[in-house]
């Protein structure tokens, strides 16, 4: 596995300690498994669960960590994971997706029959959810939350002291699965006794333990039901949210982190009630790209590549641990991290990183959710009709009649999301409706990548000119460079703020950067590949002297770090 990679112990059963003092990748499971997408562990039998791109679960402890992995077997393929205290969760990948749960049941945690306590060594499907259009899976401590997507219903059983459940019943445990809240987005868990979620109206909400200010409801009384939570910041600004034993984290999507909650354990620097920004990055310009929290845990992974960690780690901690720290832990550990670009924790003593999407995806993700200069539409949906045709291999006019007359809106929205994206949320019903357009094991045999190089320079295709001259020489002929707006309004702020404060419909516009033809056309191939076509032909020195401003003047994803992909590209 090459996706993948773990840093920190993970204790044995008999309490001895494998060591990852480097960023190692985990190279233990069958050849099959292309890629983990998911990792999850419960923190009191030190058992981990990984998720792999094709559905299967893995499961591991310190005894066997370095043994090769099987899969569960008789389970059909799953989408996401989620773990407790000393419980998993798994939703399956179906066109009705089914829940699974496994672990300690004790406190009726797994929602099973009445008469099942103690331990489920292996995921059973869990009956009374069967008949529940179920979207998202959580959990906190021992809980477990069901969201039905449809209803925006949240189901929920287990221990429900403190109201961790949102409950106000005074009985403990909720031994039977029950609806616990209506009006239901999300739902966001973690290794805590505190449970958040957004509602339909497009606000936060939190209940549970509350005696250290982990809710942020600026005061420490418990909160047995959903009670709303003040921000500085819009909801909708949220990239994610994390909860630890005693706080709670917030990364918005310029890259800011927000915390409430107690520095008892985990050393966040202030007894907060309510959220503030966190305070090591208050007043610099550190760009943020993902955080995750461990039982006792913070940890940061910037834009820079470092990794900041707060709390105990590798099972001890430090002397003031109300003082971040950045890991010292291998020579080349940040260049290691510059594609990577997710970080989950495992309770105090495990990280893992993943492989970062490509930056083309994310440029291409949130043209899909804005819709931005869209020329067509499917079920009211803004698409490109290009991008599709591309995609797909056939005419727009034939898929956009298939997919209404045929396919429901959210299979309409998965197949979208291929499209864009190279992503798949349901295997087997977006696999059917490219089977039907003849495409066959599009994972494999359809890459984004590869369709955008179709259209590389592609004068039938494209719909904008890109004129390039070189100023210094009046004698030079102009080159005309041809491209596709969705690219260029994706990808470049430059063009995206040019298309939207003219009126008129632009199609052809002069290069103004004063830079080389090569360089030009090396950036161009870069906005449709995330690649850089450099050979023993190029001038290197002098494209890489180049490359900095034309990235800034065409005003790029600004977390792309450009230079380290010109480096990588230049060895090849």
């Amino acid at each position: 596995m090459t996706n993948i990679k773990s840093l920190g112990d993970i204790k044995s059963e008999t309490k001895q300690y494998d060591k990852f003092e480097t960023l190692d990748p985990i190279n233990t499971f069958p050849e099959e498994v292309t890629k983990i997408v998911d990792v999850v562990a419960d923190f009191a039998n030190n058992q981990i669960v990984f998720l792999s791109s094709e559905g299967k679960l893995y499961q591991t402890t310190g005894k066997n960590y370095h043994e090769k992995l099987k899969a569960f077997e008789n389970l059909p393929p799953m989408k996401s994971i989620a773990s407790g205290y000393d419980h998993f969760l798994a939703l399956s990948n179906e066109e009705k997706p089914k829940v699974y749960g496994w672990g300690e049941n004790i406190q009726k945690q797994l929602g099973l029959d009445n008469n099942n306590y103690g331990f489920v060594e292996k995921p059973t499907l869990i009956e009374p959810l069967k008949d529940e259009s179920i979207g998202q899976i959580c959990c906190i401590g021992r809980c477990s939350f069901f969201l039905n997507k449809t209803t925006n219903i949240l189901f929920g059983c287990g221990e429900n002291s403190h109201g961790k459940l949102g409950k106000p019943e005074i009985t403990e445990n909720l031994v039977n699965i029950q609806k616990l809240h209506e009006n239901v987005a999300n739902v966001f868990g973690g290794h805590s006794d505190h449970t958040l979620i957004t509602k339909t109206d497009g606000k936060l909400y939190g209940f549970g333990l509350n005696q250290n200010g982990e809710l942020g409801l600026e005061h420490r009384n418990d909160a047995y039901t959903p009670t709303q939570i003040k921000l500085e910041i819009p909801v909708e600004d949220i990239s994610k949210i994390r909860l630890a034993y005693r706080f709670t984290s917030i990364l918005t999507n310029d890259g800011k982190l927000y915390v409430t909650g107690s520095n008892i354990r985990t050393g966040i620097g202030s007894e907060l009630t309510e959220f503030k920004q966190y305070p090591q990055f208050n007043n610099n310009n550190t760009i943020i790209k993902d955080i995750d929290c461990g039982f006792f845990l913070l940890v940061i992974l910037t834009q820079d590549n470092e990794i900041w960690v707060q709390g105990i780690f590798n099972g001890t901690k430090p002397k003031n641990s109300s003082v971040i720290s950045k890991i010292q832990t291998g020579t080349n550990l940040t260049n290691d991290l510059s594609t990577y670009n997710q970080i989950k924790c495992c309770d105090r003593d495990l990280m893992f990183f993943f492989e970062s999407n490509s930056y083309l995806i994310q440029d291409l993700e949130k043209l899909l959710k804005n819709g931005y200069f869209s020329d067509c539409d499917i079920q009211d949906i803004p698409v490109h009709k290009i991008l599709i045709e591309t995609r797909i291999g056939k005419s727009f006019d034939l898929i956009k009649k298939y997919l209404e007359s045929n396919c429901k809106l959210n299979e309409i929205q998965d197949l979208l999301k291929w499209i864009y994206c190279d992503e798949m949320l349901n295997f087997k019903r977006t696999n059917e409706i490219l089977n039907h357009f003849g495409i066959q094991n599009a994972q494999k045999t359809k890459l984004l990548t590869n369709d955008l190089k179709q259209l590389l320079f592609d004068e039938q295709t494209s719909d904008f000119k890109l004129v390039v001259k070189n100023e210094e020489d009046d004698d030079e002929e102009e080159e005309e460079l041809y491209i596709h707006k969705f690219i260029l309004v994706a990808r470049s702020g430059l063009f995206l703020n040019m298309f939207e404060n003219l009126e008129e419909n632009l199609q052809k516009v002069n290069d103004y950067s004063r830079k080389s033809l090569e360089t030009i056309e090396l950036l161009i191939s870069f906005l449709y590949t995330d690649e850089l076509p450099i050979t023993a032909d190029t001038d290197q020195e002098f494209i890489k002297e180049e490359f900095e401003d034309i990235v800034e003047y065409y005003q790029l994803n600004p977390t792309i770090p450009m230079m380290d992909i010109f480096e990588k590209c230049s060895k090849i």
